[in-house]
């Protein structure tokens, strides 16, 4: 029987890895770029710390798909007017296109994923990741 976290992880590569040579390919976007764009079209003005933390990405992967995004024009960066050390990230139009029309897609993935999974299940589950979340949270909040 595996660790339940070797699960966790397994999930996680084996949904991503199908979606990624799908969609990524066709629309030249890696799996780290995905995860931005997906965030800043929720949460547009982020600074790169941020979305490093909210992404769950170090910070050089997350400076790369940053670096990736805004090569191809899909994002930009804005002074921060209440501090003008850093900038806050915005998608362009391209990015904001990009963003729905990959999220369509995953919209599709995700209930093709769980096309099999009650939905009682479903709602169990999303309990349970929202916990995990806070755990980790809370574990990098003191440090460990």
């Amino acid at each position: 029987m595996d660790p339940l976290f070797f699960k966790l992880v397994r999930v996680v590569n084996l949904t991503a890895r199908p979606f990624q040579e799908s969609v990524g390919r066709q629309h030249q976007l890696t799996l780290n770029e995905w995860r931005v764009l997906s965030l800043l079209g929720a949460e547009p003005g982020l600074t790169a710390t941020q979305v490093a933390e909210l992404t769950g990405m170090d910070k050089m992967s997350a400076s790369r798909a940053i670096a990736g995004l805004s090569r191809r024009r899909r994002l930009q960066r804005r002074e921060d007017p209440a501090d003008q050390r850093r900038s806050r990230l915005y998608l362009t139009s391209a990015g904001k296109t990009l963003c729905s029309t990959v999220g369509e897609l995953a919209k599709a993935r995700e209930a093709a994923l769980f096309a099999r999974v009650k939905p009682a299940d479903l709602g169990r589950l999303d309990g349970i990741l929202d916990s995990l979340l806070a755990s980790v949270a809370a574990d990098g909040q003191a440090g460990a």
